[in-house]
């Protein structure tokens, strides 16, 4: 008698390795839910922890990681000079005590500009480098840009607005491996960042752009001009301060 020869796949054991595919599809999947899952979980609950814990920015642990040397120096708001604090929030964000997180009609010029073959720039709050420094990579893209609109918005909304400039002046890098404004001012004027004066205030605040470039304590002549602008806006700037100074 013939032998019939059996289907393909239907000898022993092929079940079992079907079987052990959808297992082991099925596991990747469940773990590539878990891992979005911490993803999304995880900067909220990073938030609150933050709202009464010194953070460290990505750049501070990148360092940290690479064995580089790092200087911060944590201190509260209230140890923080008011020169400071005026001169950062007129040079970074003057909507700063109003705004959500987001400058919404800042962003849609840029959006427009970028629709119109222009390169686009600013439209950057406190609050949104404040999401940038302590969740996101450093290097310019469209993709970090979309991704510090959500973590702004999530900012401001768990955390008060003096936490928040708080953090942002503890993190913020003045120079390399020179992080916070307490060790900007140690490192470049030798005082305590309680003690700066306006003009010295007002040159770390106009060196947020480009910490690695520019030199608070020897300005050049055009970092000079925009610290001396940066004082004449804190002059004439009114009342913007008071969700931080209480004035």
């Amino acid at each position: 008698m013939a032998r019939v020869k059996p289907a393909r796949g239907s000898g022993p054991g092929s079940g079992g390795t079907a079987r052990g595919k959808r297992s082991f599809l099925g596991g990747l999947r469940k773990r590539l839910l878990q891992l979005l899952l911490v993803i999304i979980l995880l900067p909220p609950v990073l938030t609150v922890v933050y709202s009464v814990v010194p953070p460290v920015s990505t750049l501070m642990i990148g360092r940290y990681v690479q064995f580089l040397w790092v200087d911060r120096q944590w201190v509260p708001l209230e140890e923080i000079s008011p020169n400071l604090v005026k001169s950062v929030i007129t040079s970074e964000d003057s909507g700063f005590c109003t705004n959500d997180g987001v400058e919404w009609s800042a962003l849609q010029d840029q959006v427009e500009a970028l629709s119109e073959g222009e390169r686009p720039r600013g439209a950057s709050t406190i609050t949104m480098q404040t999401a940038k420094n302590l969740f996101l990579w450093g290097d310019r893209s469209y993709i970090r840009k979309g991704l510090e609109l959500p973590l702004a918005l999530m900012l401001d909304a768990i955390l008060t607005k003096k936490r928040v400039l708080e953090i942002y002046l503890n993190v913020a890098e003045w120079g390399e491996g020179i992080f916070g404004a307490e060790a900007a001012a140690q490192a470049w004027f030798g005082k305590p960042a309680s003690a700066l004066t306006r003009t010295e205030a007002a040159r770390l605040a106009t060196a947020l752009p480009n910490p690695l470039g520019r030199n608070p304590a020897k300005p050049s002549n055009g970092h000079r001009r925009l610290a001396a602008t940066n004082l004449a806006r804190v002059k004439g700037a009114g009342p913007i301060f008071g969700c931080v100074l209480g004035k």
